[in-house]
């Protein structure tokens, strides 16, 4: 229900697994076993799962900048800190790195005239650079310090 949210957190450095298949008690095992998270629009899955002792944040709103204000306010009132890392692949998660124009693939020839710096996925080889989508993510970003 959340998986465009998860694609941006993950590419604004958050180590956010999109949990795809499975029962809400699956999921709970998940985030229990691997002291995770839970960010869910579902509320009586935030709180079974509060009630078990997994934390879970309620990401309100219809937009991924509306979910991503409310879930920097609740986080902050929970006392839980959003530590972010290094920006991440928004389709697997993997490790980014520098790469060289003349290194990446797939790209179109405008973009290749247009940017100088690109990054790819060590993982699945996905590239990126810093174009239009970059400024929404940074807007987002900004978000996350709203309290």
């Amino acid at each position: 229900m959340l998986g465009s949210l998860a694609r941006k957190l993950r590419a604004l450095g958050f180590d956010a697994y999109y949990y795809r298949s499975g029962d809400d008690s699956g999921l709970r095992a998940l985030a229990a076993r691997e002291g995770r998270i839970i960010l869910t629009a579902d509320r009586s899955l935030a709180a079974r799962a509060n009630a078990a002792g997994v934390r879970a944040i309620i990401a309100l709103g219809e937009s991924d900048g509306q979910r991503v204000s409310s879930i920097s306010r609740a986080a902050d009132a929970s006392g839980i800190d959003l530590v972010r890392g290094d920006p991440l692949c928004s389709l697997c998660g993997g490790e980014l790195r520098v790469a060289k124009k003349t290194e990446v693939l797939g790209v179109p020839p405008a973009v290749l005239r247009r940017h100088r710096l690109f990054f790819e996925c060590v993982t699945c080889g996905q590239v990126y650079w810093r174009g239009s989508h970059w400024k929404k993510l940074m807007s987002l970003a900004r978000r996350l310090g709203e309290k």
